[in-house]
């Protein structure tokens, strides 16, 4: 779930506008779907279909969810990536889901092979000293390796420790914000080498795409290879994506998908795309979504790996990689 930029619909006076007299604190529902990747369209379709999830209400209407159905929320959004369905998994109860969530890939089977004091730093609230660790990582390495290596392995490090309870919210989003802090600087230092004969790239992400850290990945790997690049954010109706695609003047449009989203969701927008847009502009479609990888969509390519832009842009556009360590 790494990624805090969309920030919540909510304002100051919705927090104030909370039901009184609760326990514990309820969500409203762009922070669930924030928090659990669950679209907010989907929250409403299972609270008519299937009675689940059933928020309370404040005094405005608006849907306030407590903290058990976000939790059993999460979980099953991760088993529907697993293939299960929907209706099953609310029919068959918290207690059953729990059980279920419990037989995915251990939680330590995903960690980097050694743990870096970055999570203690984060559990201190030490800004500077996140931004201190996550540069030295940087310039250990040079941003072709932070950006392949390094980072998705301190994500999927970030969000496990955010599944087994060892991080708050609060604690990771602290990550995903000082990642922006380090890696910014970095990419803006490349724009004198870009190279008149590289591919300029769109990047941006579907409108149920809320998750942007993967755009500033890949803008990294596309500068290190001295491509001129355009990143408009994340959830870009598929005409403005097109549209912007032209204005842009872009030979590449690059999209992310993280693992949560809907597997028909993310074909059909990409075959939309790719109907609105001339054959000579390329799509590139990577991240954790596992239908990239099932199902082959003419006219995009699906990139398992973000090392590997260096030889697709050879591929497609017959540029000669760079050497991507600075």
């Amino acid at each position: 779930m790494i990624d805090p930029l969309p920030l919540p619909d909510a304002t100051q006076s919705d927090m104030a506008a909370r039901p009184s007299g609760t326990q514990q604190p309820l969500q409203w529902i762009s922070d669930v779907e924030r928090d659990t990747g669950v679209p907010r369209a989907t929250l409403r379709i299972w609270e008519r279909r299937y009675g689940f999830p059933a928020p309370q209400r404040d005094e405005r209407g608006e849907r306030c969810y407590p903290p058990e159905q976000v939790e059993q929320l999460r979980l099953m959004w991760r088993l529907i990536a697993q293939g299960h369905r929907p209706g099953q998994l609310v029919a068959a109860g918290p207690a059953e889901v729990r059980r279920l969530s419990g037989g995915l890939e251990p939680v330590a089977a995903r960690r980097p092979r050694a743990a870096p004091p970055l999570l203690r730093l984060l559990r201190e609230h030490d800004v500077l000293a996140v931004q201190s660790e996550l540069e030295a990582l940087l310039a250990r390495g040079g941003l072709g390796h932070f950006a392949s290596v390094e980072v998705p392995a301190l994500n999927a490090l970030v969000g496990d420790a955010w599944q087994a309870g060892e991080l708050e919210i609060h604690e990771e989003h602290l990550y995903s914000d000082c990642l922006y802090q380090v890696l910014r600087p970095a990419i803006f230092a490349l724009q004198t080498a870009l190279r008149p004969e590289a591919p300029q790239v769109l990047l941006t992400t579907f409108p149920d795409e809320p998750h942007g850290l993967g755009l500033l990945l890949a803008e990294a790997l596309f500068a290190l290879q001295g491509c001129p690049t355009v990143s408009l954010g994340v959830r870009l109706p598929v005409a403005q994506i097109a549209a912007a695609a032209r204005a842009y003047r872009a030979d590449l449009v690059g999209l992310t998908f993280t693992a949560s989203l809907n597997p028909a969701h993310v074909l059909r927008g990409l075959q939309e795309l790719r109907g609105m847009l001339p054959v000579a502009i390329r799509i590139w479609a990577g991240g954790d979504c596992p239908v990239l990888h099932r199902k082959s969509i003419p006219g995009v390519r699906a990139v398992r790996d973000g090392a590997a832009i260096p030889e697709l842009l050879a591929e497609d556009f017959a540029l000669p990689p760079r050497a991507s360590g600075r």
